[in-house]
């Protein structure tokens, strides 16, 4: 239910802003007036949060912004979601009918999606001592192990997390204080492969193309949207069983 409610207050809110944003002008002086405005405007101090009425709205805040970023807004598209949630709680004759852009919502949303991850790639292949797979999985070693490494058939135990391509995070093992014990063979292709350059004791971080993770279909009741990147830190805490009899 609290998903829901937040879905449809981005949407309630959010698009009439996306669509300004897709909206054609016919100069470029809107564009520049929000930054015109900010130099002609002092700056203001941050509201200081003491209440629960007012850390509950930051928060509030906080999640939109966090539902909006893999559109990777510019400064001034940012401007024109600021602007359509203004007119949506003034009340003010919207600029576009959000009824027409709706559909376009999801094609641009699709666009920027497939932006972001590109870019979350290409950032993460320039980390140093990143090495990128042939199916496109990035491996860094974030520290070396002297243990054995897992073979795809090997059952592994390791901690982990996982974050989203807003840094956001949507699993960890960390936090519920308990290692997860599986077939490297059963999990998403980005584990499997990445994984098994791994040794015990050692730890790596995942960048897993959407191809090698989830792809359209991510676990039901996830925050993991379609087609997303998805990032993760691996600590191989052992391989269970003597691996060296098996075949």
């Amino acid at each position: 239910m609290r998903m829901q409610w937040k879905a449809a207050l981005v949407l309630m809110l959010g698009a009439p802003g996306l669509a300004l944003a897709q909206a054609p002008t016919k100069s470029s002086k809107p564009a520049a007036a929000p930054e015109a405005a900010a130099k002609a405007a002092p700056a203001q101090a941050p509201v200081e949060l003491k209440t629960e009425d007012q850390k509950t709205i930051y928060s509030l805040g906080l999640s939109l912004g966090q539902s909006v970023t893999a559109l990777a807004l510019t400064p001034e598209e940012l401007a024109l979601l600021q602007r359509g949630i203004q007119d949506a709680v003034a009340g003010t004759p919207p600029a576009v009918d959000p009824k027409e852009y709706a559909a376009k919502l999801q094609t641009l949303a699709k666009a920027r999606m497939a932006q972001v991850n590109v870019a979350t790639l290409d950032r993460a292949s320039k980390e140093p001592g990143a090495n990128r797979l042939p199916s496109g999985v990035i491996y860094r070693e974030l520290k070396a192990g002297t243990g054995k490494s897992p073979r795809a058939i090997d059952t592994v135990k390791v901690h982990y997390q996982g974050t989203l391509v807003d840094g956001s995070e949507f699993d960890s093992s960390y936090k519920r204080g308990m290692a997860v014990e599986f077939p490297l063979n059963g999990v998403i292709p980005c584990w499997t492969q990445g994984v098994q350059k791994m040794k015990v004791g050692g730890k790596a971080k995942l960048t897993c193309p959407a191809s090698t993770a989830y792809g359209e279909r991510p676990p039901t009741g996830s925050r993991i949207p379609p087609n997303a990147v998805l990032t993760f830190e691996v600590e191989l805490v052992e391989i269970p069983g003597n691996t060296a009899a098996t075949p």
